[in-house]
């Protein structure tokens, strides 16, 4: 009785597994073999059970492993080699016609031979040995193809492993044991499955098999109350075995009990629908190629762009792709108005679509759901606290409603058309990928925002600074022209001063027109007047022409100099700002010196400003002194001279160091690079 049902339930299985082979439409080597092979098993699992055979011989049960044995052993003789098109060009090889050899060698012998039985479980037991060995042979050919061959060398493995110990048993005891045989009916239909993943795993056998997931929501529930009851059986038993006289009420409250639980549990939907959710999750291929899809999404994405009209199409474009949608609209949620920023296959918006848009943009922000507008229509308790009207939704032209979130806000909504037929619903997988899509889409939407802002940002930045350098240049003109005015009393019947104010109008005059040029084209100088001078020259100029009116006059000194490339004019700029500060810095009575020094050797020429001011604090020059628009001077001051000498002296690979001592005063040291 337990053999049969062991062997029934075989029977039954590898039946079910012929039938999902019929529905492969694709033929092929891989297919007729796997039909092969499964029928075999229904009659090896049949002629062993005592309905269709009364009386078992050992004969007839050693025959009936020959025979699924040596199918098996040429199931595995096909798949050594992958050209093989036909069985025929498999049973026409050598090294298929030696290793179905021991097989037909055994049955001769046990039909025609007469022998101990012990020599016939020796036969047997090399036989189950021989498939073994194939399987390591089949398991290290099929190299990066290891991961889907597991199963099928875990089946076919476990199967003739128990062959090679029941018939190695049975040869050292002179006995086939009754318990082997039976019980292997039960291990092939709990083997079963392992066969039926290897077939799905291995894509190069084009078996494609189809099981519903009805089937297999319904297959796992009984499998579940089947357990369930049998738990509560066992539990039943336990309490009639302990309880005494009590345990026979005990046990029909217990039975009655965990029936009515069992009816209540599987007859909540949220149940069901949690069941079939993890089973389709976890035992069904994928309903998208995730891999082809974050390629294609990628694609849409990474196409160039010359404007953010080509951003929002982009964006647009790539969710429409992964949606298969022909139409859709882009909108941008902003003060809690809807714009549409792009629109594909659609023209403007009618007022019922505008109002219902907006009530949907609410609840996205609230719950960050997507929403099918057919699904809602049917079963709107999916979309709870969402109240749309009837007439609004008939007049939409929509089908799908994608919210794309920048942080905890809602940045717009992607509206798409009727999505192609495979998307018949919002699944769990369709939700799951539509959020993975719309993360990437609003992630990208909210770069190249971020881009543009720190764009803008940068040439509002780059614009403030060329001007607040402008304006620094204007107070260095206007000191110029104040020099003028304060000697033109004193001087003015002076030839000389006028052709000095004269020329120094003209050097003025060439100074606005450049800042009025670097004004209108909205960047700072760029150095491109440098060329090689002497130092003592632009120093000098300086000093005659800008530093004249405040003492004390600086002193020039200059031990040893060679030429160096600089802008003359912005040198002159920082050279005016850094002597200027000296001179405020230090009393009438004190002194401002400029020493140039250049040994033979060295690779800058020095430029000394030296002080007798009031100093500087090593805490003042380590955070304020070269920080921009920090200034000491209050409304008299810009506060990025230094700031502009220290970028100036760096921008022509040189150096600005500043060393100081409160209340006795302080030296700049330029170096510059010599080449």
């Amino acid at each position: 009785m337990i053999s049969d049902i062991g062997y029934g339930l075989s029977a039954i299985g590898y039946l079910l597994l012929v039938l999902l082979l019929f529905t492969v439409r694709k033929s092929g080597l891989a297919k007729y073999l796997l039909l092969l092979a499964s029928i075999s098993m229904i009659v090896w699992s049949l002629s062993l059970t005592s309905i269709f055979n009364t009386s078992l011989s050992l004969h007839h049960v050693l025959n009936a492993d020959i025979a699924r044995i040596g199918v098996w052993l040429i199931f595995i003789a096909s798949f050594l080699r992958d050209d093989f098109t036909s069985i025929w060009q498999v049973l026409r090889r050598p090294a298929t016609q030696f290793i179905i050899l021991p097989p037909l060698i055994t049955a001769v012998v046990l039909n025609y031979v007469l022998m101990q039985p012990s020599i016939y479980f020796l036969l047997m037991t090399i036989l189950a040995l021989e498939a073994l060995i194939l399987l390591e042979v089949l398991y290290r050919q099929a190299g990066e193809n290891q991961w889907s061959f597991k199963p099928l060398i875990l089946y076919l493995g476990a199967t003739h492993l128990f062959d090679f110990v029941t018939y190695a048993n049975a040869t050292m005891v002179n006995n086939l044991e009754v318990g082997y045989i039976a019980a292997r009916g039960y291990l092939y239909v709990l083997l079963l499955p392992l066969l039926i993943i290897a077939i799905r795993r291995i894509k190069h056998w084009g078996v494609d098999i189809f099981i519903s997931r009805d089937v297999v929501l319904h297959s796992s529930l009984l499998l579940v109350a089947g357990a369930y009851l049998f738990i509560m059986a066992v539990l039943g038993y336990v309490v009639s075995y302990l309880g005494g006289s009590w345990g026979a009420t005990v046990q029909i409250v217990l039975i009655a009990f965990s029936l009515v639980l069992l009816a209540s549990v599987f007859l909540s939907n949220s149940f069901r629908t949690r069941i079939k959710v993890f089973i389709t999750k976890h035992f069904f291929a994928n309903q998208f190629d995730y891999r082809v899809e974050w390629l294609a999404l990628t694609r849409a994405l990474s196409a160039p762009v010359q404007s953010m009209t080509d951003v929002h199409t982009h964006a647009l474009q790539g969710i429409m792709g992964s949606m298969k949608a022909e139409s859709g609209i882009l909108l941008r949620c902003q003060r809690k108005a809807l714009n549409v920023i792009s629109a594909v296959q659609v023209d403007e918006l009618t007022e019922q679509e505008n109002e219902l848009l907006s009530k949907l943009a609410d609840f996205c922000m609230q719950t960050g759901w997507f929403v099918d507008l057919e699904e809602y229509q049917v079963k709107p308790y999916h979309y709870e606290n969402l109240q749309l009207p009837i007439e609004l939704l008939q007049a939409c032209r929509f089908r799908l409603v994608v919210p794309l979130k920048r942080g905890d806000e809602l940045w717009g909504l992607a509206v798409l058309g009727e999505p192609s037929e495979e998307f018949t619903s919002l699944n769990w997988e369709v939700r799951d990928y539509l959020n993975a899509v719309s993360e990437q889409v609003a992630t990208y939407l909210s770069h190249h925002d971020i881009a543009r802002e720190l764009t803008e940002n940068a040439q509002f930045a780059a614009f403030s600074r060329m001007s607040a350098f402008v304006v620094h240049d204007l107070k260095n003109v206007l000191a110029q022209v104040d020099l003028i005015l304060t000697n033109a009393e004193k001087h003015k019947d002076n030839p000389e001063f006028i052709d000095d104010t004269f020329e120094t109008l003209h050097h003025t005059r060439s100074r606005m027109d450049k800042m009025l040029k670097q004004l209108t084209e909205k960047k700072v100088s760029d150095g491109a007047d440098k060329g090689a001078f002497k130092l003592s020259r632009i120093v000098q100029e300086v000093i005659n022409t800008r530093c004249q009116s405040l003492q004390p006059t600086p002193t020039l000194v200059i031990d040893s100099e060679i030429d160096v490339v600089v802008d003359a004019d912005k040198l002159a700029n920082v050279l005016y700002h850094l002597i200027s500060n000296a001179q405020q810095a230090t009393e009438d009575d004190g002194r401002v010196t400029l020493t140039l020094s250049h040994h033979p050797g060295e690779q800058y020429q020095k430029l000394l400003i030296t002080d007798t001011g009031c100093g500087m604090s090593e805490e003042f020059i380590a955070h304020r002194l070269f920080k921009p628009f920090d200034t000491t001077k209050g409304n008299a001051g810009m506060g990025i001279g230094a700031y502009d000498a220290k970028g100036y002296m760096e921008s022509i690979d040189g150096f600005l160091s500043v060393t100081s001592v409160e209340g006795e005063g302080s030296t700049f040291e330029l170096l510059f690079p010599v080449y």
